[in-house]
């Protein structure tokens, strides 16, 4: 019997490959061909439209790298196909590779009506059905010739990812241009028996359910011609009526199946090129929701619906059409399927802030789930988030993909910092991409971890990445599927419509508690770090352009800038998408988005600049902004006074060589090697730096990870280790506060400066790294003279603990992790806070103490910049500028305050007059994120807070206006049902740890 198993099985796919899929199309006539090839960028429909072709044949070389090629396709359908489906197909030189990362085309009518997207698996253009023979045929293909830049075999250094290296040579050789007859019994037969033998393939070697469907199978390749195939494929068909028509087991899974195309809004393609592929792929998604009845597809990211909305309105048409109808559905609720590790705390709220209300102005649709199925990780503050946002359930498949612990879960309850629960859903069919074969969908019922308790899992089906979606063979598979014994079942249906199935069916669903760490892709939290201070940078600036435009606005009447602040912080959001923030897109990208950036900035700049000289008046008073949350040197949270100089700092040389630095509460030594052996507290009497240790160690690995180059950090990497501990020079800076060292290495050189400023508990470390290394990492090492078992982390809205131990292997697994502002360890009483202004990736280890006493150290490293070449072989080549500080004696507050402080550095400027703060709040644990204007015009003033400091608080919050009322409200600033205690100006404030509350302050 096995043997005939076997036999089978080669000869259902020798048969399918060499004669019945062959037989699909059974006859063809070519087209003619034109093309025009547009110089430089893609340019407008009309244009492509209008532009005169030169006649190009089949076998022809055509599309240089990022290039864009009209063609123009023409011909008749010949009378005697008269009464029959007819197809153009149009293949542009695709490979088998999935759609998406290769050449692509639009389809368009003469008129610029768009038909559909073509791809490696969509390469039909339904002409006639039937056709009446005659027809006049005409089309055009705006073809984009993108480059492969992955085919996953090793990952070559490539210049193909930006076009200003990618060299001018054709990509692609013009293939197939033809006219031809669909065989529909055909296409079918072929959908039939790819169903049965996948799914057969599945099923236990002895079950009889699989010798059923095999001898049907059998049986219907003995009624095919092979001579003859579309005059027998009915025959054939006939005989798997049967074995089709066998009902599945009332406890068979249940598989909701939601279209679906993953497409990353940059990646091996730039922004500009996504916007194209989505114009494709909705395309295509609409057609096929007018030819399938039962078909849904659903498309997150709200910034992608934007482009169709302005680059292609004739797609957006039939897409506000489709929503309409209910079978076109915006999932999400977020402006891009963003990284959830490094956004700050009010950024990953304005993903959800922009995402949700675009779908609420443009379709009228509140989304309850947050879909992310790529994101690589997510932070422990996000189920708050997601609450606050008015959301309530997230679906992710990325998980899936940890290579050293399997998640226990696939329906659960995700519990964040605050306590929030949102109950969350990982497919078990282990792909965002599936395509509906027989193994994806055995994969997922076998897989499903919560058998017994839950029977309904989700599978998003299309291809996706790239673009392209699902296809109708998905969907002829996915109705066979429907009700079919040996299967799990599969419905398509609405992210909506499952969740609310799956809560119902499993109240008591497991918790989840902390982060959901990805034990992959950790280098994504440095690789391309100019892209990620960008990130910081435009996130902190918004912040200030916000709160002193509010400010002045209330005080003088000065204009918000509405319009710019929105656009503005829409670009910062889009930059967030979890293949650009993440470093792990093409040189094109990050070149783009440090450009951006920097235009970002001065924007932001000018719009500050304008509202501090309104607050301040004319004058020549030096006064001093204070942006940040907390006080400093005698200017409040959000005021600006003249400065208040106090103390000063003393700087000697150190006997043993080095200097030494000490301003009454620090006394910190730098050795010969300029390096920082010693931090001492003055008031503590506690030594800072672990025995034997130096503080600001530069280290340098060798960096090879075995996959995902500009993803991936492997933790062989700590094998090896180099301590750059010689100096080119080392030298007291001007400001007698400072030293100066400089070292070299292999090609590159480093620049630091140490200083210690008056009356300031913090160690400050200026880095410039002129980086041109290869493959390797660089590391800032501080080794504390701390014994702690867990450390913490600066999240949104608050921070969380992680253990510096190794105990069980989800503890290994975390040996590159992200932090936000700070890490702080501590002991009881006396802790240390290591803060930065652009960094996000770090490890802590624990190390035994070097001078004899029993205990251990703890380190705390920040990872500064890699050199990965692959997808962008210039990864971070250049010049780098990181600023770290060291706050010995810090509390979990300290770290808090001086991890803002460091990202939001006084500003000064001559005036006229001191400016109080919009608001104030009486209890530093209180940390106000945002002050701004309501969104919606009305002049309201919106403040964002939350606990900061992980404990219960109560705290006033003072307008310094006159409030009329005071509401409690969502993210989206619409009002709550519990109403804020408020006297006058005074807010009383009763906060849970971590609780995030926006508050809405009316004028009167």
């Amino acid at each position: 019997m096995h043997d005939d198993r076997a036999l089978v099985e080669a000869r259902l796919k020798r048969v399918l490959d060499e004669r019945i899929r062959p037989a699909v199309y059974p006859e063809s006539v070519p087209l003619d061909v034109a093309v025009w090839h547009a110089p430089g960028e893609p340019v407008p429909v009309a244009e492509g439209l209008a532009a005169t072709p030169e006649p190009i044949g089949v076998g022809a070389r055509w599309g240089a790298p990022w290039g864009t090629s009209w063609f123009r396709v023409t011909g008749t359908v010949p009378e005697a196909w008269a009464g029959r489906t007819v197809e153009a197909l149009l293949d542009l030189g695709f490979d088998e590779n999935m759609p998406g990362f290769q050449c692509e085309g639009l389809v368009y009518r003469p008129d610029g009506t768009p038909v559909k997207g073509l791809n490696p698996r969509n390469q039909w253009v339904r002409v006639a059905a039937p056709a009446e023979g005659g027809e006049e045929v005409w089309l055009h293909i705006e073809a984009a010739s993108n480059p492969v830049i992955l085919d996953y075999h090793p990952f070559l250094p490539t210049r193909l990812g930006d076009k200003e290296t990618a060299g001018g040579a054709p990509q692609y050789t013009l293939t197939r241009m033809d006219l031809a007859v669909l065989d529909e019994e055909v296409w079918h037969l072929v959908i039939d028996l790819e169903v049965l033998g996948e799914l057969m393939a599945e099923l236990p070697v002895d079950s009889a359910r699989r010798w059923d469907l095999l001898r049907a199978v059998e049986r219907a390749l003995d009624a095919v011609d092979l001579q003859d195939v579309n005059g027998t494929a009915a025959a054939a068909r006939a005989r798997l009526t049967d074995v089709l028509a066998a009902p599945a087991v009332p406890s068979a899974h249940r598989v909701s199946a939601v279209g679906h195309a993953h497409i990353d809004s940059a990646w091996l393609w730039p922004l500009r090129e996504t916007v194209r592929k989505v114009a494709r792929t909705t395309s295509n998604m609409t057609a096929l929701i007018e030819d399938e009845p039962d078909f849904v597809f659903a498309m997150s990211q709200a910034q992608q619906w934007a482009w169709v909305k302005e680059h292609r309105p004739e797609v957006w048409a039939r897409v506000k059409k489709a929503v309409a109808d209910g079978r076109f559905v915006p999932a999400g609720g977020m402006w891009v399927e963003s990284d959830t590790n490094m956004p700050g705390s009010e950024a990953m709220a304005r993903q959800f802030v922009h995402g949700k209300r675009f779908f609420l102005d443009e379709f009228g649709i509140e989304n309850d789930e947050a879909w992310l199925p790529d994101t690589f990780g997510f932070a422990a503050g996000l189920p708050q988030i997601i609450k606050a946002a008015g959301s309530k359930w997230l679906l992710t498949q990325k998980i899936s993909w940890s290579r050293t612990n399997k998640f226990p879960h696939h329906t659960f309850r995700w519990e964040g910092i605050d306590g929030t629960r949102i109950f969350t859903h990982f497919p078990p069919v282990d792909t965002y991409n599936c395509s509906m074969k027989g193994s994806e969908i055995a994969h997922a019922a076998r897989n499903f971890k919560d058998k017994g308790r839950a029977r309904h899992s989700l599978a998003p089906t299309g291809w996706g990445d790239g673009g392209g979606g699902t296809t109708r063979e998905m969907i002829a598979k996915a109705a066979r599927l429907r009700d079919l014994e040996g299967s799990a079942t599969v419905v398509w249906e609405t992210p909506d419509a499952f969740f609310r199935k799956a809560e119902a069916e499993y109240p008591d669903a497991p918790v989840w508690v902390g982060e959901l760490y990805l034990e992959l892709h950790r280098a994504t939290l440095t690789s391309q770090a100019q892209t990620k201070q960008g990130n910081r940078r435009s996130e902190h600036l918004l912040r200030e352009a916000e709160l002193w435009a509010a400010t002045a606005a209330v005080r003088t009447g000065f204009p918000y800038p509405h319009e710019e602040l929105d656009r503005i912080w829409k670009t910062v959001l889009l930059h967030q998408f979890h293949d650009i923030l993440p470093g792990s897109s093409i040189a094109w990208v990050h070149r783009e988005a440090r450009a951006t950036y920097a235009r970002l900035a001065g924007e932001l700049e000018a719009i500050i600049d304008a509202a501090q000289r309104a607050l301040a008046g004319e004058g020549t008073t030096e006064l001093v902004f204070n942006a940040a949350p907390h006080a400093r040197a005698g200017v409040p949270a959000g005021g600006a006074r003249p400065p208040v100089t106090d103390g000063r700092t003393s700087l000697a040389p150190r006997p043993d060589g080095g200097f030494v630095l000490d301003n009454g509460l620090l006394r910190v030594e730098i050795d010969a090697r300029g390096l920082v052996v010693s931090a001492y507290d003055v008031e503590a009497e506690r030594e800072t730096v672990a025995p034997g240790g130096a503080a600001g160690l530069l280290q340098l690995h060798p960096d090879f990870p075995n996959m995902w180059d500009a993803w991936d950090v492997d933790a062989f990497y700590r094998h090896t280790v180099t301590d750059l501990t010689d100096a080119d020079e080392i030298a007291p800076g001007t400001d007698g506060t400072s030293v100066r060292v400089v070292r070299s290495f292999g090609e590159s050189r480093v620049v630091q400066v140490l200083s210690l400023a008056p009356g300031e508990r913090r160690v400050l470390f200026d880095t410039e790294v002129d980086w041109h290394e290869t493959e390797k990492f660089l590391k800032l090492a501080f080794p504390l003279d701390v014994h702690a078992e867990r450390y913490a982390s600066e999240t949104q809205f608050g921070h969380f603990h992680r253990p510096t131990h190794t105990n069980t292997s989800w503890e290994a697994a975390k040996f590159e992790a992200c932090n936000h502002r700070f890490v702080h360890v501590e002991e009881p009483g006396w802790g240390v806070a290591v803060v930065n202004d652009s960094t996000y990736g770090h490890d802590v280890t624990r190390t035994v103490r070097t001078d004899g006493d029993r205990g251990t150290s703890t380190t705390v490293r920040v990872s500064l910049l890699r050199a990965p070449r692959f997808p962008d072989p210039e990864t971070d080549q250049g010049v780098h500028r990181f600023r770290h500080a060291l706050v010995p004696g810090a509390g979990i507050g300290d770290a808090v305050r001086e991890g803002w402080r460091i990202n939001l550095p006084e500003r000064r400027l001559a005036g006229g007059r001191e400016v109080a703060p919009l608001v104030t709040v009486d209890r530093d644990a209180v940390v106000v994120t945002a002050v701004k204007l309501a969104d919606d015009g009305s002049g309201d003033v919106v403040v964002r807070l939350h606990e900061a400091h992980g404990g219960r608080v109560r705290a006033t919050l003072r307008a310094g206006f006159e409030v009329a009322d005071v509401t409690a409200t969502d993210l989206l600033e619409r009002p709550l049902p519990e109403t804020p205690e408020h006297t006058g100006r005074d807010v009383a404030l009763r906060l849970r740890p971590f609780e995030l509350v926006t508050l809405r302050l009316r004028r009167t």
